[in-house]
């Protein structure tokens, strides 16, 4: 039962319609308690011979008005104590979501998406199923329980109820039992239900490599496996929750079996009369429920303490990135200056950076290039704050970026990542993602600097059309093109392109570039890139090898010295200079 103390946070939080709804619970449970006492008493008047037509119409009365009372009071509960169950899972949602956003790369490195949505889903709907089902269990059990024992107790023969309870310390044991093995089998079979709930992400977001490769009947098959795992282990937890009724159907046939038996030898002895025999074996009916719902709570209890451990130890994961009790709220502006020593990704032994130094004048453009894995996307990372693990600074405007709020340094910053992500929603909607009060004309103008515009206007719905999960129906090109419009819509103190232009055209990119240049003058721009031509008009460009920095320079410098950079240039000419005739004859 530890969950219930666990959650009396919420209970506290909910008091009034708790109290209400436990209140209304021990109400029905006293009317429970008065119809197997009026047909003990309209027996005795049968048997007797007192049974008049105005004693069964007022005892029938007796009984319409219990359950008119009946109706509403549950109906009354259910709102009370359900309807609060329901606000636990929103807010616990609500924590989740908000938790999710916070949490820094590093987190989604360790966690899996699909396990993620099993605490938001499973998880989460059996802790509601607790704070509702399983208060109502536990309240009425016992409520409903203590009345029909009291009552058998003290109107009709305390020697027979003890008599026929004989059984209850055996049920107590056994779904004590049942309860800790459910609870290890439900842990295992969530932490299933959560690995098929990845493997249905992944294969859904990979389904164009996965039909690419011809991979579909491996890929069905291995979701088949992960599935058939995850029912094996939910008839492991069904083993176990089978054996509650069972047990306590046996049980609760043995007490009526003890009461009948001595009851009858009381009622022939003269202690009880046929009608409290009566009575007390409808009594006895009426301990079923508690009786069952025992067992079931134990169930409940045991799935919803699970869930809710598994919850809480998402929610108490502390993110890297923390920010200064006085952190500076202000975006900031000026130079920007790297001196990091060492960097290494976390939970890793290699080095992914290593003596980076340099400094970048406010309004300036900085090209980065090298060879794939040189260290270029994790070198713009850690001006987001990405990341904190390094051993030794980065300044933006004098200060160290660590001592900025996270919103008031990333408002100062618009970034297009390698990977460009656009929402299941309007083109006008992703470009306007991060400003959603911008005019037309202003989102017109940020997807003509990047080159976009003639193409919306060529979709059918032109900026209101939907360009589908991930901008599925989208080129490469069209997917950088608009994340570029994105980025620049919010005019910010720092554009970083990370290999924002890879799949545009030459002459597409130049037009950008020299867009971006016209209309970003005073403000600083950073550019990685495996196409040297992208950085050829930059202030500044740093040539990275093994995360190191091995040349630094302007584009005229680098070309007129030995190194990576010339010999990559040369390379790039050569292969231009050959696709270009090509590319000329198949027009």
């Amino acid at each position: 039962m530890r969950v219930f103390r666990d959650l009396f946070w919420f209970f506290r939080q909910e008091k009034k319609a708790y109290m209400t709804g436990v209140l209304l619970l021990v109400v029905v449970a006293f009317f429970e308690t008065v119809p197997p006492k009026v047909i003990g008493i309209l027996v005795d008047h049968m048997k007797n011979g007192t049974m008049t037509r105005g004693v069964l119409v007022r005892w029938l009365a007796v009984l319409a008005v219990v359950a008119a009372a009946l109706y509403g009071l549950r109906y009354a509960w259910r709102i009370c104590i359900f309807g609060a169950a329901v606000k636990l899972t929103r807010q616990l949602r609500n924590e989740l979501y908000e938790h999710f956003t916070k949490m820094s790369p590093s987190f989604y490195q360790r966690k899996r998406i699909g396990d993620l949505m099993a605490h938001a889903t499973n998880d989460l709907q059996a802790i509601q199923q607790t704070a509702g089902s399983g208060i109502l269990t536990l309240v009425d059990s016992l409520t409903l329980g203590g009345f029909v024992l009291a009552t058998m107790a003290v109107s009709i023969s305390w020697k027979l109820t003890v008599i026929s309870l004989l059984p209850l310390p055996v049920m107590a044991v056994a779904t004590s039992r049942y309860g800790a093995i459910l609870h290890r089998r439900f842990v295992t079979a969530q932490e299933a239900f959560s690995s098929l709930n990845d493997k249905v992400q992944e294969s859904i977001s990979g389904v164009r490599v996965i039909k690419a490769f011809g991979y579909e009947k491996q890929d069905v098959e291995a979701f088949r496996r992960q599935s058939e795992d995850v029912v094996a282990k939910n008839i492991a937890v069904a083993k176990i929750d089978a054996l509650f009724d069972p047990t306590i159907g046996f049980l609760v046939g043995l007490s009526f079996f003890l009461a009948v038996a001595f009851g009858s030898e009381m009622v022939l002895t003269g202690e009880l009369t046929i009608g409290e025999l009566v009575s007390f074996t409808t009594y006895l009916g009426l301990l079923i429920w508690p009786m069952l719902a025992f067992g079931w709570l134990f169930n409940i209890v045991e799935r919803g303490r699970a869930s809710y451990d598994r919850v809480r130890a998402l929610l108490a994961e502390q993110d890297e990135i923390q920010e200064a009790s006085d952190a500076i709220d202000v975006p900031p502006r000026g130079d920007i200056e790297y001196d990091i020593k060492r960097f290494a990704y976390p939970g890793e032994m290699r080095t992914a950076l290593s003596d980076i130094r340099f400094r970048l004048k406010s309004g300036a453009t900085l090209g980065v290039v090298g060879k794939t894995g040189a260290g270029k996307t994790t070198l713009l990372r850690l001006l987001l704050r990405e990341f904190d693990g390094y051993d030794g600074e980065i300044r933006f405007g004098g200060h160290d970026i660590r001592s900025y709020t996270l919103s008031a340094l990333r408002s100062a910053i618009g970034y297009v990542p390698q990977d460009h992500f656009l929402f299941s929603a309007s083109v006008r909607d992703n470009i306007a993602f991060a400003q959603l009060e911008a005019e037309e004309k202003e989102i017109v103008r940020a997807a003509q600097l990047a080159h976009i515009h003639e193409d919306i206007l060529q979709f059918p719905d032109g900026y209101a059309t939907v360009v589908g999960e991930r901008g599925v129906s989208l080129s490469g090109g069209q997917k950088q093109r608009l994340s570029i419009a994105r980025a620049l819509l919010t005019n910010p103190e720092v554009l970083i392109l990370d290999d924002a232009l890879s799949a545009v055209d030459a002459k597409t990119e130049a037009r950008i570039l020299a867009a971006l240049k016209q209309e970003r003058r005073g403000k600083t721009t950073i550019i990685a890139a495996h196409r040297l031509s992208a950085v050829e008009h930059a202030d500044w460009i740093v040539v990275l090898d093994g995360g190191r920095i091995v040349q630094a320079g302007t584009h005229e410098k680098l070309v007129a010295e030995d190194g990576w950079y010339r010999d990559m240039h040369q390379r790039q000419q050569l292969e231009a200079f050959v696709e270009g005739p090509q590319i000329g004859g198949m027009a």
